[in-house]
Parts: structure tokens; C-alpha cells; sequence
């Protein structure tokens, strides 16, 4: 058996980043991934996404069970399954997230999670390509974000129309504050998807003290006595097992982290009990506290422009193809999503707490995949902050069978108002004077559709996932019986074990988590290293409100 220093399991987001800062502090890694490399063309190219997501070779084809909230259906929570994880199939948006949401996890006894904590996490990563404002800003990190270069009448149309009813342009929604309207930031460059093995994992793939193995399911957690010793994974179809002297880190996202340890005893000890698993640590929080963003799209059918549903049809599209491969400006150059307008279904809130995204696309019934025959564009619209959460467990003992998922999407009544007003905010932008030169009408859910009952029941049949996925595995204080990791992110009633990926965040972040998944990789590996923290912005309130004091915030808490 191969024994190395550290074992990450999972080589997506938040692992790369972890992958790198290890092997660059010379000690011996052993990352197991169950996919295949990321050579899938489709990966690379950012209009890509829309294959990738239905491709059971590097995706992860999960889906949540059913709920009056969701019609009855059965909702598409795809994850990456290749190097990279997510941030290869994602919709390349670089969104950190609010002050708040970081101040948030703190105020909830996570000491150095504040925003002023992580913010030297984010800018360490980040290669900011174009203007920002540098106390917020990284400029010599590996990831590159940059700004899109491809504009679109429609887009231009929509951010006047935003500004009309009250959101103020905001150039760089990741400095000092979130609200108001603009074009995303993406992690494309040059026109070509940069997913994190690209940026974090391939500058170290060839160090001899990093071997990284794909096709390499991890079944579970090795331990001799309470400390974690290994993993025993298979590839190819053979058993295998790996040691790790020092620790196993789990990485495998909001679905996969929960069940392996599950798997590995470490779970709600009831749910173990059920599956004749012994319980090596009865932590309730295993797989509970499920979050994620729900959104409903509205889809338009324009006019007097040409939108990209036809540009990517006949000889379009093979000049849109030259284009992209000369590396000029393409439409298959462009991020998921173009536009955002983050604002409040309340203006009395401290905070955004709603997002329109847009983009000059639709697809068929509101769907990703195949786009309309007609000129269309889309309008998204979800709550950042759900207060409904849920569950993943495991349905037996399995490794290969897909755990039960279970969002609980709108059952808290404050998510429907909310997410109730974000559809009428986005309406109210789509019926501006600036869009009206476009807009002929609306064909999802459709004029008739008025009443919060009526949109409600649209959101209930036309809502989908934003694969904003976390919470799982909770981090929180010694006083929280249901938090499954502690601040340093150590798997509580065991040794040697810990998870850094999205499902430690206690509450999902305000926008997108890619962005704040690879924070998380970033701050792991000092934790896992036992070096001191990045030193904490020097902010202060008067930086656009955008968080406290870092170290009068940990005192309050350390006394708490």
C-alpha cells in the first residue's frame, strides 16, 4: 500500500487549491478522483457547458427526490465528476459572495471566517485582468478573472433598464459592495475555460511528491482506532487502498463528502445503524443542513435584434467557431450567464437578498440544453439567502449508488416571498422603456401569469437548481451539537480527518460558491499545515461597510 503525508479525496474546486498549497510546502499528497482527466473538449470551451451538463463520463448525474414545492418532479443537481470537479462543467461566474455571509459564518462561533479573515484568501488566488480596486483585488494569484469583451445590445438594454428603476451601476460587484447591476466576472481566458486543475493543479501534476489518480472512487475512510489512516477506493474496477501518515482530507462537494462518511461511520447514528454500519462517530449534522438556490427563468421572445439562439445555427455559427479559435470575442467564448442585478425585495433590507441573472439566450420550456428556434432572451431569478434546508443520506451501503437528496427548495414561507418578489423585480426591468425596442413578449410563464400565486405556481413547475449545493457538513463550535467539522475544519470525534469544500460553509454564500469554494481550499491548506493565517484585511468599517474588524469580532467571540 502506497503511504503518503496527506490524502485529499476529490480533485475539484476547493482541492486543487489544497493540492497545490500542500505540495508546494513539500510534503507527499495522494489525490484520489472519480473521474477521468479533463480532456473533454467540451470542458474548455465555455459554451461547452451545455453538453457537459448531461455527460455521464465527467458529471456526477444526481437528482433531488420530489416535493409539492417542485410539482412533484425530480430536480437535476448535476456535480463535476472530472479534475477540476464543478469548476469544469460550471457556468464560469466569478461571484465571492457578501461581507455579510462571512461575518455570518463567524457570528456563528467560526473564529477566522470573517470577512476580513477570508478576504486575503480571495485575493491570494485571483489574477484580476482589468480595473479593481487593489485592497480588494488579487493581482498575482493563478486564476485568472476577467471582464467579458463581448457586448450585446440586449445586455446594454437591460443594465440601462436595471438603472431605471432604481440599481446602480457596480463595476466590480467581488470590492466593497454586491448591490446593483452589471456584467459577471468570469474565470474564461482568452475565450477558454480556466477550471481550477488548470490554474492550481497542473503547475504542480508533475512533482514528485503529488500523485494524482483518476478513476478512483473513494469507498471509504481507513482508520486505526479513531484516526483516519487512509482510503480504500477502487479504479478500474480493482480494490486499492492508500495510507496517509498525517491526515485524509475530505473534498468530494456537498453530495459526495456527507456519504463518504456516512460510508465511513461517521454519520447520524440511527441513519448507520439502518445500513449496518458501525458507528465510529454519532455526528447528527452528517449530510443534514442541505442548501441551495432555486430559480425559475422567465423567457422573452425579442425582437428587432438577433440573439444568440440563431447565432449558433449554419454559418453563424462557423464564423462564431473561427472566431473562437482565433481567440477573439465569441458567443462560445461566453459564461452561462452574461448580466446580474443583485438588489432587495425589500428596500428597507441592510443588503441585497435577490438576484436577476440574463442573458440573450433561452432555451426550449426554460431548460438548458437545446435553445429556442425563436429570437429569445432569459431572465433568472432566485433568493441568495434560502432559509429551507435539507438532506443527503446515503440509501444503502453502496459506494456506487447516488445518495437521497433532499433541498427542501421553498418550503421556509420567507423563501416564496422572496423568491416571489425577485420575479417581479425582474419583470419590472424587462418592461423599462430601454427594453421595450426589443421586447415583444413574454412566453414563460406568459402575460397572464400576475398573481403571487400564480408565479408561485410557475416557480413550483419551471424552478431548477442553480448547483449552488452546501452546508453539509457544518462547521461550528464545541456548542453546536449538530456541526460536523470545527473552525480548523477537523471531522469532530475522530482524529486526522478533515473536509474543506462547500459543505462546511454553514449557510450557502450569497451568489455563486465557486468562488468561495476555492477560498476555502486556500485557507485549508494553512490550517492543515498549522501555519498562521493570511493577516486579515486592514478595512475597517469605513471600506464601504464591507466587514468588521476581524479581530474585534474573534475577541467577541473568543469570550462568547
Amino acid at each position: 500500500m502506497d503511504t503518503f503525508d496527506y490524502v485529499i479525496v476529490g480533485a475539484g474546486s476547493a482541492a486543487s487549491v489544497l493540492a497545490n498549497r500542500l505540495t508546494a510546502a513539500g510534503v507527499s499528497v495522494c489525490v484520489l478522483e472519480a473521474g477521468p482527466v479533463d480532456r473533454n473538449p467540451f470542458i474548455h470551451l465555455p459554451a461547452g457547458f451545455v453538453k457537459t451538463l448531461f455527460n455521464p463520463s465527467i458529471t456526477w448525474q444526481f437528482e433531488t427526490e420530489p416535493t409539492e414545492w417542485t410539482a412533484g418532479r425530480r430536480i437535476p443537481t448535476t456535480q463535476g465528476r472530472t479534475l477540476g470537479g464543478s469548476g469544469s462543467v460550471n457556468g464560469m461566474v466569478f461571484v465571492r459572495g457578501q461581507a455579510a455571509d462571512f461575518d455570518g459564518w463567524a457570528e456563528r462561533g467560526n473564529r477566522g471566517w470573517g470577512y476580513l479573515d477570508v478576504l486575503p484568501y480571495f485575493r491570494s488566488l485571483e489574477r484580476r485582468v482589468g480595473a479593481a480596486d487593489e485592497r480588494y483585488r488579487g493581482r498575482d494569484g493563478e486564476l485568472p478573472v476577467t471582464d467579458l469583451p463581448w457586448h450585446h445590445p440586449l445586455c446594454e438594454a437591460f443594465i440601462d433598464g436595471a438603472a431605471s428603476v432604481g440599481f446602480r451601476r457596480n463595476e466590480d460587484y467581488n470590492a466593497a459592495s454586491a448591490d446593483g447591476v452589471g456584467y459577471y466576472q468570469r474565470v474564461i481566458d482568452r475565450e477558454r475555460r480556466v477550471n481550477a486543475a488548470r490554474a492550481f493543479l497542473y503547475p504542480v501534476m508533475k512533482h514528485a511528491n503529488l500523485s494524482v489518480r483518476t478513476d478512483a472512487q473513494a469507498n471509504a475512510i481507513v482508520f486505526d482506532g479513531h484516526r483516519a489512516s487512509g482510503v480504500r477506493y477502487s479504479q478500474g474496477g480493482a480494490p486499492a487502498e492508500v495510507g496517509a501518515r498525517r491526515e485524509v482530507i475530505v473534498c468530494g462537494g456537498a453530495i459526495n463528502s456527507p456519504k463518504l462518511l456516512q460510508l465511513s461511520g461517521i454519520g447520524p447514528a440511527a441513519l448507520l445503524q439502518q445500513h449496518g454500519i458501525g458507528v465510529r462517530s454519532d455526528l447528527a449534522g452528517v449530510g443534514e443542513n442541505l442548501g441551495d438556490h432555486y430559480s425559475p427563468r422567465i423567457v422573452v421572445r425579442a425582437k428587432n435584434t438577433t440573439t444568440i439562439n440563431s447565432m449558433v445555427t449554419g454559418h453563424r455559427l462557423l464564423r462564431e467557431g473561427a472566431k473562437w479559435l482565433l481567440r477573439r470575442p465569441s458567443v462560445l467564448g461566453l459564461s452561462a450567464a452574461i448580466v446580474y442585478a443583485f438588489g432587495k425585495s425589500d428596500p428597507r433590507l441592510p443588503a441585497p437578498d435577490s438576484t436577476v441573472i440574463f442573458t440573450p439566450a433561452s432555451y426550449r420550456a426554460g431548460k438548458l440544453g437545446s435553445l429556442d428556434t425563436f429570437p429569445g432572451m432569459t431572465c433568472g431569478a432566485w433568493q441568495m439567502r434560502p432559509h429551507s434546508t435539507g438532506h443527503v443520506r446515503i440509501r444503502s451501503t453502496r459506494p456506487a449508488e447516488a445518495p437521497l437528496i433532499q433541498p427542501n427548495y421553498l418550503a421556509d414561507e420567507r423563501d416564496r416571498q422572496v423568491l416571489i418578489a425577485a420575479i417581479r423585480i425582474a419583470r419590472s426591468i424587462l418592461a423599462t422603456p430601454s427594453m421595450a425596442a426589443y421586447y415583444e413578449c413574454e412566453e414563460l410563464p406568459g402575460a397572464k401569469v400576475r398573481s403571487d400565486a400564480e408565479l408561485l405556481d410557475f416557480a413550483r413547475h419551471y424552478g431548477s437548481s442553480c448547483y449552488h449545493l452546501a452546508g453539509t457538513c457544518r462547521m461550528g463550535p464545541a456548542s453546536d451539537p449538530t456541526a460536523v467539522v470545527d473552525d480548523q475544519l477537523r471531522v469532530r470525534g475522530v482524529e486526522g480527518l478533515r473536509v474543506a469544500d462547500a459543505s462546511i460553509m454553514p449557510a450557502v454564500t450569497s451568489g455563486n460558491t465557486y468562488a468561495p469554494s476555492l477560498m476555502i481550499g486556500a485557507k485549508a491548506a494553512d490550517l492543515v499545515l498549522g501555519r498562521a493565517a493570511l493577516p486579515p484585511a486592514a478595512l475597517g468599517a469605513a471600506a464601504g461597510g464591507a466587514g468588521r474588524d476581524a479581530a474585534t469580532a474573534n475577541a467577541a467571540l473568543a469570550a462568547a
